[in-house]
C-alpha cells in the first residue's frame, strides 16, 4: 500500500511545491492557567506550505478559543503501517496520536475497512456542501453510504502541447472531442514531428478512455469485486487508446516514467502528453527556450458537451474514531475544506479545490485551470480496500496493455488480465 501510494503521488504532484515544516501549538486559555485543548493534525509532506499552515494556525486559533493546534508533517513512505496503527482504538488519546489525519483519496476505503474512522455524514450534508465535491475525491470516501473522507485538494492529468509545433501544422485551437483530437494528432504526426508521446503501460490515462465508455476496471456484486477488462465498453476504451498510442514514438513496454516522458517532450520535437500541469517545470529544466510555448488543454472526450473522465488524485481528511477531541476534530476539518482555506490552499500549492463551484479561484493559473474543468468528470480506481494488490509489483493492467500493443488479441489478454484482477481483490487471498 505505501509504496503504490508514494508513487502515485510523486506522479501527481511531483513538481508541486514541497515542506518540511512542522508547526506546533501551545497556550493558555485567557486570564487562566489551565491548558488549551490541542488537536492533532498530520498532514503529509508537500500538501501545503509552510506559510499556509502558519496563517491557516494563527486564523483557526483566533476563531476558536480554547483549541490549539498541533500539526505533525508525516512522509508518504511508511504512512499506512503508521496510519493502521494510529486508528487502533487503544492508542486513543495518547500523546502525538492524531484527530485528523490526511490521507490518499484512494486510501480511505482500506482504513474505513479497519473500522477505524468516523462517520462523517451529517457534517458532510449539513456544513460541507457534498453536492458539489469532485467526484474522484468524493467518492472514495463513501461506504454504505456514508461518507468518511473529506475531499480537500485534487490534482489530474491534462494534455501539455507545443503551440509552436501547432501552428506549425496550422492548427490553430486544440481539439475538444476524441475524433478532432485523433485527427489533430495525425496531422502533426509528420515531417520529424511525433503527434503525440503516449507510454505504453501509461494505465491512469487508459482508465478515463474506459470510464467515458462506461466501463470499469473492476466492480464489486455482492461484496465479492471483479475484473472487468474484458466487457465490451472496456475494450472500446483500449481500441482508443491503442489509436492514439500509434501516431507517437512511445514505447509500447514500459510507462511514461521510464524514460521519463517530460524529458523526452523537452527535446522539442514531441507535439504532444499526457501529464500533470507541474511537468512544465521539468520540460523547461530541460529545455528553457520552450518557456512561452506550452499549452494545456482538458483530455478531450467523445463530445464536446464535456472533457474526458480522467483519474483523480488528491488527499481526504479523515478523523479516526478513537479521536480524543470530536468536535475539535470535526471543526478542524470543517475550516481546511471550507471555501475560504481550500481555495487559499489552492491558489498557493497550484491544485484544484474540492469543489466543482470553487474552480473559479484558480481560473488565472493556465495549468490549474484546465485540471480543474477535467477533475469535475473525475474518478478514482476502484473502491476495494485490496486494490494496492493490484498497482503493486508487475501490475496486470500494464502487462495488458503492453500484450495488445505489440498485436495481441484485446479480448484475450483482457480476460486474462480480469482473472488476475480478481485473484488479486480476493480477501481469501
Amino acid at each position: 500500500m505505501t509504496d503504490v501510494n508514494s508513487r502515485r503521488l510523486a506522479l501527481t504532484f511531483g513538481s508541486l511545491l514541497t515542506t518540511g515544516a512542522l508547526l506546533t501549538g501551545c497556550g493558555a486559555l485567557p486570564g487562566g492557567g489551565e491548558e488549551k485543548g490541542s488537536v492533532t493534525v498530520w498532514l503529509m509532506r508537500g500538501s501545503a506550505s509552510e506559510d499556509f499552515l502558519k496563517r491557516f494556525t494563527e486564523d483557526f486559533e483566533a476563531r476558536h478559543d480554547g483549541i490549539t493546534l498541533d500539526i505533525r508533517i508525516q512522509d508518504w513512505t511508511g504512512i499506512g503501517a503508521k496510519v493502521t496503527k494510529a486508528l487502533d482504538e487503544e492508542s486513543g488519546g495518547e500523546p502525538g496520536t492524531p484527530d485528523v489525519i490526511e490521507v490518499g483519496n484512494t486510501q480511505v476505503p482500506q482504513y474505513v475497512e479497519e473500522d477505524g474512522l468516523l462517520d462523517l455524514s451529517l457534517e458532510s450534508a449539513r456544513d460541507l456542501g457534498m453536492h458539489d465535491w469532485l467526484p474522484g475525491l468524493a467518492e472514495p470516501g463513501v461506504d454504505s453510504s456514508r461518507q468518511y473522507g473529506i475531499p480537500w485538494y485534487a490534482a489530474n492529468r491534462v494534455v501539455i502541447y507545443n503551440k509552436d509545433l501547432f501552428r506549425q501544422a496550422g492548427i490553430d485551437r486544440p481539439p475538444t472531442t476524441r475524433a478532432q483530437w485523433l485527427d489533430v494528432t495525425r496531422t502533426l504526426n509528420s515531417g520529424g514531428t511525433e503527434g503525440i508521446y503516449l507510454a505504453g503501460q501509461d494505465w491512469y490515462t487508459l482508465s478515463g478512455f474506459i470510464w467515458d465508455e462506461g466501463g470499469n476496471l473492476a466492480k464489486e456484486s455482492s461484496g465479492v469485486w471483479s475484473g472487468t477488462l474484458a466487457t465490451p465498453a472496456a475494450l472500446r476504451g483500449m481500441a482508443f487508446y491503442r489509436q492514439l498510442q500509434a501516431l507517437g514514438g512511445g514505447p509500447k513496454d514500459a510507462d511514461e516514467e521510464h524514460p521519463p516522458q517530460a524529458e523526452q517532450f523537452a527535446r522539442g520535437d514531441i507535439a504532444q502528453i499526457i501529464s500533470v500541469p507541474g511537468a512544465t517545470q521539468r520540460i523547461l529544466q530541460k529545455n528553457p527556450e520552450l518557456k512561452g510555448e506550452l499549452g494545456y488543454f482538458p483530455i478531450p472526450g467523445k463530445t464536446s458537451r464535456r472533457p474526458g473522465t480522467v483519474f483523480t488524485g488528491g488527499s481526504d481528511l479523515v478523523v479516526p474514531a478513537n479521536t480524543g477531541d470530536r468536535n475539535g476534530a470535526i471543526e478542524v476539518v470543517k475550516a481546511l475544506a471550507g471555501e475560504k482555506w481550500n481555495t487559499d490552499l489552492a491558489r498557493t500549492m497550484n491544485y484544484v479545490p474540492n469543489k466543482t463551484t470553487l474552480a473559479g479561484a484558480v481560473a488565472g493559473k493556465p495549468g490549474v485551470a484546465t485540471m480543474a474543468a477535467g477533475a469535475a468528470y473525475g474518478k478514482a480506481t476502484p473502491g476495494s480496500p485490496l486494490w494496492p494488490n493490484v498497482e503493486a509489483g508487475d501490475n496486470p493492467i500494464k502487462e495488458y496493455m503492453s500484450k495488445v500493443l505489440a498485436g495481441g488479441d484485446p479480448a484475450t489478454e483482457a480476460k486474462n488480465a480480469s482473472r488476475e484482477i480478481t485473484d488479486r481483490l480476493d480477501e481469501r487471498n
